[in-house]
């Protein structure tokens, strides 16, 4: 018995047995933590441009409120929703990157897909032809959403 292993053709295909087992495990873990480096990255770069989305167009309710209100007025819609709304933005924009509840983060995430969604909307029904930029934000919405959940965020 003690002849078998020190059979170094035999002993070189046990180690290389044990070899390449220990090489694969440590080849899926780093695959692993290679895939969570790069979801964290979309789901960030994701947030941070979704971030600027709305800090741009909270900005302009609040800085450049005349133009606004017509074009609330153009789609049909009572000016005096223009404050709450950005308030609302900023509120849902604090959920997003510092609050930890997940009920209050997916609230936020559903109070911004329905934005999106009647902003699209309105745009399409008036025929403005500026559509895309809720547009941008739901596919960033939706990319945050998405990788958010896939590395453990909420």
């Amino acid at each position: 018995m003690y002849n078998y292993f020190l059979n170094t053709e035999k002993r070189s295909i046990f180690h290389k047995f044990i070899f390449h087992g220990r090489y694969f495990v440590s080849l899926y873990h780093n695959l692993n933590k290679t895939i969570m480096k790069k979801n964290k990255i979309i789901y960030y770069v994701a947030t941070g441009l979704l971030t600027l989305l709305m800090l741009f167009s909270a900005s302009m309710y609040v800085f450049n409120h005349e133009a606004i209100v017509q074009a609330f007025k153009s789609f049909g819609y009572p000016t005096y929703v223009i404050y709450p709304l950005a308030t609302a933005k900023i509120l849902g924009l604090i959920a997003l990157w510092f609050v930890n509840n997940k009920t209050i983060k997916e609230w936020a995430y559903a109070g911004f897909f329905f934005n999106f969604l009647l902003a699209f909307f309105a745009h399409v029904m008036i025929g403005d032809g500026e559509q895309m930029g809720a547009l941008l934000a739901f596919i960033f919405l939706s990319v945050s959403y998405v990788f958010g959940k896939k590395i453990g965020k909420h």
